[in-house]
């Protein structure tokens, strides 16, 4: 009985497409009936950001002033299909070059809100406050409905020259329910606006504009990179987001703000926060050889020095010897 009801609701979707599309004389969308959400009624939902982005977990350029490690307020939105703030190997749209470069939220809303008007995409837009420190949490409320169960949202990592984590279109709807809970770690993506490689790097615009690109251990492949760990197959989440479907009973409320409690990571994310992340010593190039030294008919000995440029940090490899010396023939001998 419950396959013959399925099928006969897929039907009637394919159905209803085809004739919309008649009737407006506009040619079909493809609808994929399998992820086509009929759960009855809107879902609400708390949403907790957890920031993760601790010293001993990301030790290279870690920043500890001007300013500090910390997140920027969240930007969400549910949205049905037809529509991304933000996708991975695409271009960022102007509002997300601003918010990733400068925590500019103006035009990143105002691109939302032209999107909910004119393709009626958007249901919602919603915010959390920022995170004042490389850890903590934010936490926030939104409400989905069938025709708008997808969640996207984007997080400015600061400082950074245009990087960010988010998460662009998740599903919270599984046929005819909502989904009750889920976690998910955050990685860094790279907006393609900016060109710097460290977190504290000057405005360096991208000529032309690069695609959006998920930031890992050896890409981009350049030492200089703040999340360069070649020694690493994956970098570790940077942050983690947790989605609890709340109960009808419960108090709807936008949004809360951000306390001495709710500011404290607890339960698990304590024993993320022990992660150590090994960072090797980086040291310079050699410099030129020195002048040969010593008394003329004697063998004289000439020098070469290098300079650190990243002291080890938790069990990286140690630095190596900074001077070397040979033997040579003086050069002031006639």
């Amino acid at each position: 009985m419950e396959k013959m009801t399925s099928l006969k609701v897929n039907c009637w979707l394919q159905w209803l497409t085809v004739t919309l599309a008649l009737l407006s004389k506009v040619p079909a969308m493809p609808v994929d009936v399998d992820r086509v959400c009929i759960a009855p009624s809107a879902a609400k939902y708390r949403l907790t950001f957890t920031g993760q982005w601790t010293q001993t977990a990301f030790p290279k350029h870690y920043p500890l002033y001007r300013p500090p490690a910390q997140w920027s307020p969240i930007i969400g939105v549910t949205h049905s299909s037809d529509y991304h703030i933000w996708q991975s190997n695409e271009y960022a749209s102007n509002g997300v070059r601003e918010f990733s470069e400068r925590g500019e939220a103006w035009t990143l809303i105002k691109e939302v809100e032209a999107a909910g008007e004119r393709i009626q995409s958007v249901y919602g837009l919603f915010s959390a406050p920022a995170v004042v420190g490389g850890t903590g949490q934010a936490i926030t409320e939104f409400e989905v409905y069938a025709r708008h169960s997808l969640l996207s949202f984007i997080v400015r990592i600061v400082p950074s020259p245009d990087w960010f984590v988010g998460i662009d279109s998740l599903n919270l709807c599984e046929g005819d329910n909502w989904i009750e809970n889920i976690s998910l770690d955050l990685y860094p993506y790279d907006a393609g606006t900016d060109s710097g490689f460290t977190f504290s790097s000057p405005n360096f615009e991208t000529i032309p504009q690069d695609k959006i690109t998920q930031i890992t251990a050896s890409f981009p492949s350049h030492p200089a990179n703040s999340f360069y760990y070649p020694r690493l197959k994956h970098l570790p989440p940077i942050a983690k987001v947790s989605l609890t479907k709340i109960k009808n009973n419960q108090i709807f409320s936008l949004p809360i703000q951000p306390t001495q409690s709710n500011q404290i990571p607890s339960g698990n994310e304590i024993d993320r926060s022990l992660i150590n992340t090994p960072l090797d010593c980086e040291v310079s190039v050699w410099s030129p050889w020195g002048l040969c030294k010593g008394q003329c008919g004697e063998k004289g000995v000439k020098h070469r020095t290098r300079y650190i440029h990243m002291h080890p940090a938790n069990n990286g490899a140690a630095c190596p010897p900074l001077e070397e010396k040979k033997l040579c023939i003086p050069d002031n001998c006639v």
